[in-house]
């Protein structure tokens, strides 16, 4: 049977973890379906026509779908639901908030932040804050999944010429209604798919020390994340938070400063291509698992590695 991949969107682009997820659908069947639920979305559904594994468009275009209630999605999706095998979203705050809303309409167990695919009903994911990995096998005629996008990579844009159908809106007499949206902006990458992140944590001491992250983060064209000792700490916001309650990341770089490595944090970084961390504390979890460790303080660190990045970049220019 047809497998069916939610889309993350914001009404315009296509979020890459979907296309991640997507990657992990073809893990369970070459027929794979998109559905994709908003307002004013037809630019974004033929702009995923071209992407090469998926075979078909399904997209329900309304002005009640603007914004994203899971109340209202959920139906629509257990509406189709008989005709796959398996429903998967990414295991971001979009799929954890709509998957379950779906499974209870359905009244199927949901199999949750799965990391590898063995077989049709068979899935790997993490359990006890990433210390101890669960197999998983169902018998069940629907699997609902939600996936880590940082544990596939993202699928082929190109290539592809799946054809279209629309879906039908179903209108419920929903009781949550939307009220408003605060986007924090900046000219960084976005922390979910940077190639590099500079996260900071306790040992920042406050907020305004955090501005020595940004010029590290600014000279490395590198997003900026934290622990979530920082946040609780009111050092920094809480849509920077990487770890279980946060964030999963997995840049190619990730430095790690003052941060002493909580079981929480690094179930959010540990797949990193790469891990530097700086703590002065020689005794910090963060070592165990870093690709390199800088036993400093890092309030002298961090400025002298800003300072040895500007006489590159003028040797370079």
């Amino acid at each position: 049977m047809a497998v069916l991949v939610i889309a993350e969107h914001d009404n315009n682009i296509l979020k890459t973890s979907t296309l991640n997820t997507i990657t992990a659908a073809t893990k369970l069947s070459d027929d794979i379906h998109l559905l994709i639920l908003g307002k004013d979305i037809e630019t974004l559904s033929n702009n995923a026509k071209t992407i090469h594994p998926i075979k078909k468009i399904l997209k329900c275009d309304n002005s009640k779908l603007e914004n994203f209630i899971p109340e209202l999605s959920a139906p629509i999706i257990s509406h189709i639901a008989n005709g796959y095998s398996h429903i998967l979203a990414p295991a971001s705050t979009f799929g954890k908030n709509l998957l379950p809303r779906v499974s209870a309409l359905l009244d199927v167990t949901q199999i949750s932040d799965v990391i590898e695919i063995k077989s049709e009903n068979t899935f790997v994911r993490p359990i006890y804050a990433g210390n101890a990995i669960s197999h998983v096998e169902t018998n069940q005629n629907i699997n609902l999944l939600t996936i880590r996008p940082t544990s596939f990579e993202k699928c082929e844009e190109t290539g592809g010429s799946a054809s279209s159908e629309d879906v039908q809106f179903i209108d419920n007499d929903v009781k949550t209604i939307f009220i408003g949206r605060e986007v924090s902006k900046s000219d960084r990458p976005e922390l979910g798919n940077a190639r590099i992140v500079v996260s900071g944590g306790r040992g920042m001491e406050n907020s305004e020390n955090f501005n020595l992250l940004y010029d590290l983060a600014d000279k490395l064209n590198a997003a900026v994340g934290a622990s979530r000792a920082a946040v609780d700490a009111g050092y920094i916001g809480n849509e920077y938070q990487v770890g279980q309650t946060g964030k999963m990341v997995a840049p190619e770089l990730y430095i790690a400063v003052g941060i002493s490595g909580a079981i929480q944090h690094l179930a959010g970084m540990k797949e990193s291509k790469v891990i530097v961390a700086i703590n002065k504390d020689t005794e910090a979890p963060i070592f165990n698992i870093a690709d390199y460790g800088l036993s400093s303080d890092l309030f002298q660190a961090i400025p002298e590695i800003i300072k040895e990045l500007n006489l590159l970049n003028k040797l370079e220019s």
